[in-house]
C-alpha cells in the first residue's frame, strides 16, 4: 500500500514541502531514497522503538520510503514523527484520512515522546501558503507555530496523542497565541535600562544619536570605564519592533534553534555579544548544512563586539559587505541561501595594549608607536562604516555616590521615535533607505545640505583636526541625526560642531 504524508525543509529561513511517500509491499527489505543524511537514515532505530513503545512496531516486508523532491538534501531528525505516520498507514494501523491535510514535524526518543525541532514558524507559514489545514509539532513548538493565523497548530508530547489524534479519538486541542497581546505585552520588557548609570552623560548622548539614525559606534576608553555596561542598554532605547519586524527576527532565531521552548514571539529587539575567539563562519553564517551566524541573529537589533583589535583580522572584515548590504549570501555548490542582517555594529576596544592612553590618571606604559600600531589591527574600511566614534573616561566618585536617579530608557526612548518618524516621512520614496545612516553617497547632498556658515566650520575642523576625508560623509550624517532629535528642517552649526566631536580616531594626533 502506498501512502503519502508531508513535513518541510528549511533552506535559509524559508520552509519548502517534502513529500514523504511510503510503499509496503511483500518481500522483505527496508531503503530510504530522496538524498536523506545520516540523521534521517538512522529514524529506522527510534522509530521501530518508539512504536513498540504503544504496541506497534514496523512491518517486517519490503518497504520502500521515498522523499521528494529528491534532488533537495534532507537533514536532521526532525522527519521522524512525519515518517512514523507514514508506515503506521501504509500498514493499515491508522486511517488515511486525515493525515493528507496536515504538516508533520517532530524528533522521536526511543520511548515515543516527542522533542522539539528548528523552524516551527517557518514551517507553519509554509504550511499555511500551501493551503494545508494544519500542523503537528513538538508541544514546545507550539507557540512558535501558532503565531500564524488561519492555522491549526497542534502540539503533541507523545507518538500515542498524533496516533490517536488522526484516528479521530484523541484530546489534542489546536494551539493559540493572541500575538499581537503577546507582543505589545512584552515589548517592553528590557533587562537594563539607562537610569541605572551614573554619570557618562556624554555618552549616553552619543548612544542616543546612535539609536536615533542606526549609526554605528565604536566606544574607546580604559577598563572599567563603563564601555559594555552602556551598550548592553543600547537595545531599550531603539524604537520598538513593529509586529512584521518581530516576525522576521523570529524566523531566523528559529531556523537556528535559538528559540528555546514555549516561546511564540522575540517581542525585543536583539543583542548579540560573541567572544573575540569566534570564527568568521560562526560570525557571518554558513558550515556544511548553513545556519545563521550571529550577524544574522541580531538581525533588527545590535551586535556588539568587545575587545574590537582581539577579533581575527579575518573576521572582522567579513562584515563590511553585510554592513552595507544588509544581506548574507552563503553560496555551496547544491545551494545558495540568504539570511537578512540588518543590524547595528556598536564595538568596544581599549585605546591601546595596557589599556590607559589619555587616561587622566593613569599614566600610559606603551611605547612610541604602539598605540598607532594597535589602532590598525582595525582596517580602514572597516573604520569607514562606522559613523560614531566615542572616548570613554571612568566615572569619577562624586557621581558613582550621587543616589539621585538619572533619564530611565523610556524617555530616551521617546526621542528616539520622534527622530525616527522624521527619517520614515523623508525617506518614503526610497526603497533601501531607512534611516540616516542609510543615506548613499549620491543622495547624501540632497538630504545633508549646509549653508555658509556650517560650510565654513566643517571646512576648519578638517584642517585644524587633520580629520581624514572619509569623515566628510560620516560627520554630515551625524549632524542630520542630531538635527532630527531636535526636529530641525537643516542642518545648524551646533549641530555640525557636535558631530565632528565624534571622530576621534579620524584625527592625525590620535596615537601620535
Amino acid at each position: 500500500m502506498l501512502v503519502k504524508t508531508f513535513g518541510c525543509a528549511l533552506y535559509g529561513i524559508h520552509a519548502i514541502t517534502i513529500t514523504i511517500e511510503v510503499s509496503i509491499e511483500i518481500g522483505i527489505n527496508f531503503s530510504m531514497v530522496g538524498l536523506p543524511d545520516n540523521a534521517v537514515k538512522e529514524s529506522q532505530q527510534r522509530i521501530d522503538s518508539a512504536l513498540r513503545s504503544i504496541g506497534l512496531r514496523i512491518p517486517g516486508k519490503k518497504i520502500v520510503i521515498n522523499m521528494a523532491p529528491a534532488d533537495i538534501r534532507k537533514e536532521g531528525s526532525s522527519y521522524d514523527l512525519s515518517i512514523a505516520v507514514a508506515l503506521l498507514a501504509a500498514n493499515e494501523h491508522i486511517s488515511t484520512e486525515r493525515i493528507g491535510s496536515y504538516i508533520i514535524m517532530g524528533e522521536l526518543s526511543l520511548d515515543g515522546t516527542i522533542r522539539p525541532v528548528k523552524g516551527a514558524l517557518p514551517i507553519a507559514i509554509e504550511a499555511q501558503k500551501r493551503k494545508f489545514k494544519g500542523v503537528i509539532v513538538p508541544l514546545q513548538n507550539a507557540p512558535e507555530a501558532a503565531v500564524v493565523a488561519g492555522l491549526d497548530v497542534y502540539g503533541a508530547t507523545h507518538i500515542r496523542e498524533v496516533v490517536e489524534f488522526l484516528e479521530g479519538k484523541g484530546s489534542l486541542v489546536p494551539v493559540t497565541v493572541d500575538c499581537r497581546a503577546e507582543f505589545l505585552t512584552r515589548s517592553a520588557d528590557y533587562e537594563h535600562d539607562f537610569s541605572e548609570v551614573k554619570g557618562q552623560e556624554n555618552i549616553k548622548r552619543a548612544l542616543e544619536i546612535a539609536a536615533a539614525g542606526g549609526h554605528n559606534l565604536i566606544l574607546i576608553g580604559p577598563p572599567g570605564a563603563g564601555k559594555t555596561m552602556l551598550a548592553k542598554r543600547l537595545p531599550s532605547i531603539l524604537p520598538p519592533f513593529t509586529l512584521e519586524e518581530a516576525l522576521e527576527t523570529t524566523k531566523i532565531h528559529s531556523v537556528a534553534g535559538k528559540m528555546g521552548t514555549h516561546r511564540s514571539l522575540i517581542s525585543v529587539r536583539p543583542f548579540r555579544s560573541p567572544h573575540h575567539t569566534i570564527s568568521d563562519v560562526a560570525l557571518v553564517g554558513g558550515g556544511a548544512v548553513p545556519q545563521p551566524g550571529e550577524i544574522s541573529l541580531s538581525h533588527n537589533g545590535v551586535l556588539f563586539l568587545d575587545e574590537l583589535p582581539e577579533f581575527k583580522r579575518t573576521v572582522l572584515e567579513v562584515l563590511r559587505q553585510p554592513l552595507e548590504e544588509r544581506v548574507v549570501t552563503i553560496s555551496r555548490a547544491r545551494m545558495s541561501v540568504e539570511y537578512p542582517s540588518s543590524f547595528m555594529l556598536v564595538a568596544a576596544m581599549n585605546p591601546c595594549p595596557c589599556g590607559y592612553y589619555n587616561h587622566p590618571q593613569i599614566e600610559c606604559k606603551c611605547g612610541a608607536g604602539i598605540v598607532q600600531k594597535y589602532i590598525n589591527r582595525i582596517s580602514g574600511p572597516l573604520f569607514d562604516r562606522i559613523d560614531i566614534h566615542v572616548e570613554v573616561i571612568p566615572v569619577p566618585f562624586r557621581d558613582l555616590s550621587d543616589s539621585r536617579r538619572t533619564e530611565t530608557s523610556a524617555a530616551i526612548r521617546d526621542r528616539v521615535i520622534v527622530a525616527r518618524k522624521i527619517q520614515e516621512e523623508r525617506f518614503s520614496e526610497y526603497a533601501r533607505i531607512y534611516c540616516n545612516a542609510q543615506i548613499t553617497a549620491k543622495t547624501i547632498h540632497k538630504f545633508c545640505s549646509l549653508d555658509e556658515p556650517c560650510n565654513l566650520l566643517l571646512k576648519t575642523a578638517m584642517e585644524k583636526l587633520g580629520l581624514s576625508a572619509r569623515a566628510f560623509d560620516r560627520i554630515l550624517k551625524v549632524s542630520r541625526t542630531i538635527a532630527d532629535l531636535e526636529s530641525s528642517d537643516r542642518i545648524r552649526p551646533e549641530h555640525l560642531a557636535e558631530a565632528i566631536n565624534y571622530r576621534s580616531l579620524d584625527r592625525e594626533s590620535w596615537g601620535s
